[in-house]
This record gives structure tokens, C-alpha cells and sequence, in this order.
């Protein structure tokens, strides 16, 4: 029993982190009304900033260093005041821009602050793990025979400390009053003398002071790399949405225990007693179980009056899908793999790739307004399912394998995806990345499921012919790239008569207003969760199409940030038409732009953070993405003539009015 006890009290001090984000997450979103994402990320950047100087005396810029010495408390005033000011100049530059935008712009804009964060630490801190030195006393305590760490309590009571000054802001101050009714009305706080933007900009500085200042006194105990302070926010969303993104005192409270029985789970799960297949990831699974019974119990299937509109999305254009257009796009596909050899085709045959990926978030978000985090974790599980069907069932047709673990994807799409059917909005898109962490800790990186260096995946084959992605010295065949454009464009083909069809339209009803959708006879459970398994399913195909490029699957590729930066990708092409996912393909990293770039200006260690960025300037400059922007004019006459349909007679002789097209893609 002691045993138990005590590695309850050792999991406070994760519990620790997960409540000072949740505490900044209900913060940002009592002060602004934003769910914000890169918490986690933002916090990170701060406690490397503290280790620095402990250890070298050197503040590190974005860009430069500045000498400052090595004493406890410049390190501590400098990494708060970093914290600050990064809250600050995010909600100045980006968020003050985006106040009356969509929360799928919010939300991505979240996400790209997330990307740059962290790609900004790799490029000005390394990507190494690091050890922290002890900031509090860890002597043994024992206390009714139970044994602990006496650091734990302190950062228990750090946590607690830091809920305690976000409320006392908030009930007891003029300005945390004030930008309490700020949140609600803007022009009733403005007419008794507030700048809604002063109030906005002090709580994003608040809320990253006490985030920063709690994850540095805990960061001996949890470690510094960059991934961990980014996944952290998962759990710590799971704790804001069981204090309704409300109370700070519930989120609090919520952190520490679900750190407590996290810790209490790992111990139980490690017993000879417990299956081993069952214990790898298993506590990861409580986040997600915690946010979707919390949302589920919260929610309603069809929204109030007043709550059944998707705000304001990007317009979705209708795709001509004309046979002589469509022809055209596949002869320049084969003309770049015809031209191209080496690290050049493979970014193309990257790019075709992603643009499948792109393609499921087109369905899902695009079409009906659904915001999926996780369809890495989708494409992923395809091609693990792929590569036991391959290797293990000795499926014999490619075609078959593809088609079983495209289903695969697509159950666990469903599975994910139940609990939109009573949330939606920003809050489904706190549900997704839970059920890819989930995905990813249970099955990626299960010993019992997966091998440590991966999976290997055989070389794809169609009635003898053999499709491999390579062959001695040839690195990509260009049977295997034909292959993978054969797809995308069947792809392209279903996409986009499921636009034009019934159920397309069924799909822009419940996005466009659920109430309204039900009230015309659509089923508006059926349909959500019909679009998350087809967009599951293509995110499957894509996951597939990665293996066998690669050969071998690895986790790191179809983690919970890979997760987030499909989406990213998908968002700056264009997430709501065909044209903005080849865009997508050609910007995610790996292709064509990629390694053009790569190669013209040696930037690949910068991608990702130019990336992030980008993705920031769109979400503020031009939330219809590239492709928007690139949407040609009228074709040269010649072309008109070749592309050109007969036009049908309208009845009486009165002329055809045409509807809303993507241009002649």
C-alpha cells in the first residue's frame, strides 16, 4: 500500500505542469476567448532561456545573444520576462488581427505559433534532451510510513499558488474585472474606458509569466527536450475542459490528480499481473477518456438556437471536374516524373502524397467544418496496418492491403470522431490531438505491436507487376511514381464528385447550420461521422503511399505534432478545395518546394519555422489559403475551346446562371 501511495505523491510533479497550462489555458480563455494551443510551447521557450543563462550566462535571442551572467535571479527575471513579452507580441501581432475571425483560424493560428516555437528552439537550443538542475529541496519525506521526494509538495504548492494569483486578478482587480467583461463585450468595457486590447495583451502576459514560472521550478523534475512541454498541453486541455475552461481552482485541482493517477497507472500497469501488450500508453489514454466524457456530458447533438452555425469557414468552390482538365493535370504529373531523377522526383512523389493527406482535411474540415488534429495518427495506423498485412497475412494484391488498412484507418477515424456528434468548433479540435496521443502511445510505440526501429513495409506489387520504390541504383522507380499519381488522382476524382453529389451537399448543410440541416431531413450524426471515416480512410491511403515510399515506418513520422502540421499544411494551401491541397503537398516538408529550396538555398533546417510562420500570416492575412490567391483568370480562348462542355438549353430560353466553381482544376 505504501508503494501506491508514494508514487502517487511522484506523480505531482507532472501533475504540476499539467496544472499551471491549465491554469494559463482557462486564463487566455476567460480573458480572450482563445484556446490556446501553443502554451505548452511557449513556456518551453522560457524555461530553455532560464537553463541557458544558468549554465552559460548568455541570454539567447530568436536572433543574437546577450551576456547577462549566470545568477539564479537574472536568469529567473529574464526567462519571466521573456514569457511576458512573448505573450504580448503574440496577441499584438497575431491575435489582436484575428479578434472576429473563425475559431478554425484561431485555432491554427494557435497551431502555427506552436510550429515556429518549437522549431525555434531546435535551431537556437538543439534538439537534444537536457538535465536541469535541482531548483528545490528533494530530501526524503515519509509521513505515515509513506515515503516521497519533498519537491513534490513545493511544486504542488507552486501550482496551487499560481491559480490562486490568476483568480485574485480576476475577482478582486479592476482590470481583471474588466477584462472579464471585455471577453463578453468589447464595446460595453470600451465605453467605460477600457482598451479591450491593453486588457487582452496583460492576460496574455499573465498567463505566460505564471505558465513559464511553474514549468521552470518543475523542469528538474520532467526534463527539457522539444517535444515534452509541447505534448503537455494535451493533458492539460483534458484538465481545463473538466473545469469548463472556467475555474481555475478546478483545473488546478484536476492537474495535479491527473498527474497523481497517471503515476498511479504507469506503477499498476508495470506488475507481472497486468497483460503486457496493455501497458504501453495506457495511461496516456486517461487525457482522452477525461475530454471526451467531459465534452460528451457537456455537449448537445444538434445545437441550441443561435449555435448551430459554423463561423464563418472559407468559401468552398465547386470543383469542375472536366474530363480534358483533368487529363491536362495528369500529363504535367507525368512530364515531372518524366523529368526528374533522385531527391527532385521523390519530391514529387512526395508532394502527390501529401496531397491525398490534404485531401481527407479538405472532406473533413473543408466540407463540413469538422477540426481533426490527428489525421497523421490515421495515416499511421494504415500503414502499420499495411505492413502487418504485408509481412505478417501475406496479403498477395498491393491494391487489397491498401484497401484493408485504409479501412482500418477509417474505424479508428469513427472511433475518434464519436465525440463530435454533441461538440464541434474549437472544442472537437481539443478531442483529436487527445485521440492521436492515445493512438500513438498504445499502438506506435507498443513493443507488443511495433519494433523499436520500425516497420517494415514490402515493395507494392499489381498482378506481377513489380512497383517497388527502388531497385539497386535507381533510388525512385518510376513505376512506383506513376503508381502514386494513378491514385491521387482517383482520389481527386472522388473527391471531387463527392462534392457534387448528394452527399457533398448533405456535407455543406451541417456545416453551414446543423439546426437547419436536421430541420431538412439530414441525418447530422450519420453524415459527421460518415465524412470522419472517409477522411480517415484517405489519410489511411496517404499513410500507405508513405510506407511504401519509404519502406519502413517509424513513429516519429506520424506523431501528435505531424498531426498538427498536416492540418497547418492543408490550412496555408487551401483547406477547402482540391487546387489547396496540391498546394499543401507542394509547401509540407519533403516536397517539391522543400527540396528546392533545399537545394537552392540550403534552408531545410529553417522549413518548419518558416512554415509556422507562414501558416500565422495566413490565418491573419488571407484565411482562404495560397490556392485562393492563385486561382488563375480566364483560359487563353484556344484552351476554352479545347476544354470547353456544351452548354445545356435552359427551359423558355433564359440563360444559365453558373454556381460558385473552383477554377478549371
Amino acid at each position: 500500500m505504501n508503494s501506491y501511495l508514494s508514487m502517487l505523491v511522484v506523480g505531482l510533479g507532472v501533475g504540476a505542469v499539467y496544472a499551471a497550462l491549465a491554469t494559463g489555458l482557462v486564463a487566455i480563455h476567460k480573458g480572450t476567448g482563445i484556446v490556446n494551443f501553443a502554451q505548452g510551447a511557449m513556456a518551453m521557450w522560457s524555461v530553455y532561456t532560464f537553463d541557458e543563462i544558468r549554465k552559460t550566462g548568455t541570454w539567447i535571442l530568436p536572433v543574437g545573444s546577450v551576456p547577462v551572467g549566470d545568477a539564479f535571479a537574472t536568469a529567473l527575471t529574464v526567462a519571466l520576462l521573456s514569457a511576458a513579452g512573448l505573450g504580448v507580441l503574440v496577441h499584438v501581432l497575431v491575435f489582436r488581427q484575428l479578434r472576429h475571425a473563425p475559431q478554425l483560424a484561431k485555432v491554427v493560428a494557435t497551431i502555427g505559433i506552436m510550429i515556429s516555437m518549437q522549431a525555434l528552439v531546435v535551431l537556437r537550443f538543439s534538439s537534444q534532451p537536457r538535465r536541469v538542475a535541482a531548483l528545490l529541496p528533494s530530501d526524503a519525506l515519509s509521513w505515515g510510513g509513506v515515503a516521497f521526494s519533498r519537491d513534490r509538495l513545493y511544486l504542488s504548492a507552486i501550482a496551487g499558488l499560481a491559480a490562486v494569483a490568476v483568480w485574485a486578478y480576476y475577482r478582486f482587480t479592476r482590470i481583471g474585472l474588466a477584462t472579464r467583461a471585455a471577453s463578453e463585450n468589447e464595446t460595453a468595457a470600451a465605453l467605460f474606458g477600457y482598451s479591450p486590447d491593453l486588457l487582452a495583451g496583460i492576460t496574455w502576459a499573465l498567463a505566460g509569466t505564471v505558465t513559464a514560472f511553474a514549468a521552470i521550478m518543475a523542469a528538474p523534475t520532467t526534463g527539457l527536450n522539444p517535444t515534452n512541454y509541447t505534448l503537455y498541453v494535451v493533458p492539460a486541455l483534458a484538465v481545463a475542459l473538466m473545469a469548463r475552461l472556467q475555474s481555475l481552482g478546478a483545473a488546478c485541482a484536476a492537474g495535479l490528480a491527473l498527474g497523481a493517477v497517471q503515476s498511479e497507472i504507469v506503477f499498476l500497469f508495470s506488475q507481472t499481473w497486468w497483460p503486457q501488450w496493455a501497458r504501453s500508453g495506457a495511461a496516456d489514454t486517461l487525457p482522452f477518456v477525461v475530454i471526451v466524457v467531459c465534452l460528451f456530458v457537456s455537449g448537445r447533438s444538434i445545437p441550441g438556437r443561435g449555435g448551430g452555425e459554423t463561423d464563418s469557414l472559407p468559401e468552398v468552390r465547386l470543383p469542375r471536374m472536366r474530363p480534358a482538365v483533368v487529363a491536362l493535370w495528369a500529363g504535367v504529373g507525368l512530364a515531372l516524373l518524366l523529368v526528374t531523377s533522385g531527391s527532385y522526383r521523390f519530391g514529387v512523389v512526395t508532394t502527390m502524397i501529401m496531397a491525398v493527406v490534404a485531401l481527407s482535411l479538405v472532406v473533413l474540415t473543408g466540407l463540413v467544418g469538422q477540426i481533426s488534429l490527428a489525421q497523421a495518427a490515421f495515416a499511421g495506423a494504415a500503414g502499420f496496418a499495411l505492413s502487418k498485412l504485408s509481412t505478417n497475412a501475406h496479403v498477395p494484391l498491393s491494391a487489397v492491403a491498401l484497401l484493408l488498412a485504409g479501412l482500418v484507418a477509417a474505424v479508428l477515424g469513427v472511433l475518434v470522431g464519436l465525440p463530435a456528434l454533441r461538440i464541434r468548433g474549437a472544442q472537437l479540435a481539443l478531442v483529436t490531438p487527445a485521440g492521436a496521443l492515445t493512438i500513438e502511445r498504445f499502438l506506435f510505440r507498443n513493443p507488443s505491436f511495433s519494433a523499436p526501429g520500425g516497420e517494415p513495409v514490402q515493395d507494392a506489387s499489381l498482378f506481377g507487376l513489380d512497383l517497388a520504390v527502388r531497385k539497386e541504383e535507381d533510388l525512385l522507380r518510376l513505376p512506383f511514381a506513376v503508381m502514386v499519381l494513378v491514385v491521387l488522382l482517383l482520389v481527386v476524382l472522388a473527391v471531387g464528385n463527392l462534392v457534387r453529389g448528394d452527399t457533398g451537399r448533405a456535407f455543406l448543410a451541417v456545416r453551414s447550420n446543423e439546426r437547419a440541416a436536421a430541420a431538412a431531413g439530414v441525418n447530422v450524426a450519420s453524415t459527421k461521422l460518415l465524412a470522419f471515416a472517409v477522411a480517415s480512410f484517405l489519410a489511411g491511403i496517404g499513410g500507405c503511399l508513405i510506407g511504401y515510399s519509404r519502406g519502413q515506418l517509424s513513429v516519429e513520422s506520424f506523431g501528435v505534432t505531424s498531426g498538427l502540421a498536416f492540418l497547418a499544411f492543408a490550412y496555408l494551401g487551401g483547406i477547402t478545395s482540391i487546387s489547396g491541397a496540391v498546394v499543401a503537398g507542394l509547401l509540407a516538408p519533403g516536397g517539391l518546394f522543400f527540396v528546392f529550396f533545399d537545394r537552392a538555398v540550403d534552408m531545410g533546417e529553417y522549413y518548419l519555422l518558416v512554415s509556422g510562420l507562414g501558416l500565422v500570416l495566413t490565418a491573419v492575412l488571407n484565411p482562404n489559403g495560397i490556392a485562393d490567391k492563385l486561382r488563375p483568370g480566364p483560359l487563353p480562348k484556344p484552351v476554352r475551346r479545347l476544354v470547353a462542355r456544351p452548354r445545356p438549353k435552359a427551359a423558355m430560353g433564359a440563360p444559365l446562371t453558373p454556381a460558385s466553381h473552383e477554377g478549371d482544376s
